[in-house]
């Protein structure tokens, strides 16, 4: 499953009525869809003036891995669905972030390898 996939996923879930128990298990599957697509992306070493860059991208990832799993283990523990919801948005506000972080690296090391527009 792509990223973009899992994302469009978890927001369907997070705009789906909120029934407890069944609501915490559906957002607590597709946060680990989302967690499974960010550890499945791998870049190749970027040297150059974008492996810095490349670097800290790979840093937010693992951040974000990590945020994922702690607020996926206690899910099902927590009664208060909004707070949860809220949680979670948040955190895909932070995963999107790091794919639009990611596609201007990806379009950087082309328009280099291009020429760029100057």
């Amino acid at each position: 499953m792509t990223l973009e996939t899992a994302i469009a996923d978890l927001q369907g879930t997070l705009r789906a009525s909120r029934n407890a128990a069944s609501w915490r298990l559906m957002a607590r599957q597709q946060l680990a869809a989302v967690r499974e697509a960010l550890s499945d992306e791998r870049f190749a070493s970027w040297d150059g003036w974008l492996a810095a860059r490349s670097g800290a991208s790979d840093r937010e990832r693992q951040q974000l891995i990590g945020r994922i799993t702690a607020l996926g283990n206690g899910l099902l523990d927590r009664l208060d669905t909004e707070r949860v919801a809220t949680e979670v948005k948040r955190l895909l506000l932070d995963v999107e972030h790091y794919r639009q972080k990611v596609h201007d690296l990806v379009y950087d090391s082309v328009s280099m390898e291009i020429g760029g527009s100057e």
